[in-house]
């Protein structure tokens, strides 16, 4: 009774009044529906109204969406007319490395979604994030990645990246969040607002039972980082 009533009721803190154009934008985001973009049907794909919100919030005329997944950052930027450029390994480009971005310009913005390691297999190009062997190899891929999306951001861009930490079979528990912002600092990036708890609705692992015992993560986090100017540096 009392997991079967923590599941269904949860009451939020009252958000102060304040002048942001999406007032329901807080660190805590709960929206429970995806919104009509990208396919739900792909592994790990994440809610379009979450990535709607951001893009209202910081006004961007440019995004980047090096792993577009089933699509849904372009449905989102087609549907309020924001220019997105979005790619994918499943096409042979891939995000860490820095001939994929030839010729592609500057932009104000990016989203991206990594993959939680190996949490999810994706593709088996070894190229992949999902596909590195050992938590080493996967930070080596991951900062390469970082690195080439901080060249592409312009002075005074933002940087919205969802990750989400998870207790692996072998490595034990693996703050990814930590690591995320650990790499973005260490590439001068400053962050621009509080994290973002997104609740984790739809989650494949939330219908599944387990014989073991552990204390099960609901949520992931999107750290949104900026880029200074020079004389901010």
């Amino acid at each position: 009774m009392y997991g079967s009533a923590i599941n269904t009721i949860a009451v939020l803190p009252r958000a102060p009044v304040n002048g942001s154009p999406v007032p329901g934008l807080t660190s805590l985001y709960h929206k429970a529906f995806a919104g009509p973009y990208g396919d739900r049907r792909y592994p790990g794909n994440c809610s379009g109204e979450l990535i709607k919100d951001l893009l209202r919030y910081f006004r961007p005329q440019r995004v980047l969406d090096p792993m577009t997944g089933s699509g849904t950052c372009a449905d989102v930027c087609r549907e309020i007319g924001i220019e997105c450029v979005s790619f994918d390994i499943r096409e042979g480009r891939d995000a860490s490395d820095p001939q994929s971005y030839q010729g592609l310009g500057a932009f104000d913005f990016v989203w991206i979604h990594p993959p939680y390691w190996r949490q999810k297999l994706y593709t088996a190009d070894p190229r992949d994030l999902s596909a590195a062997g050992t938590l080493e190899a996967f930070l080596e891929r991951y900062q390469s990645l970082l690195t080439c999306l901080n060249d592409q951001l312009r002075p005074g861009g933002q940087m919205a990246v969802l990750m989400g930490d998870y207790a692996d079979r072998d490595a034990g528990f693996v703050p990814l969040v930590y690591h995320t912002q650990r790499l973005c600092f260490g590439l001068g990036l400053r962050q621009r607002a509080t994290q973002i708890i997104r609740f984790s609705h739809g989650a494949s692992s939330s219908r599944r039972t387990y014989r073991s015992s552990f204390i099960p993560g609901l949520h992931d986090v999107c750290t949104i980082v900026e880029k200074p100017f020079p004389n901010q540096r």
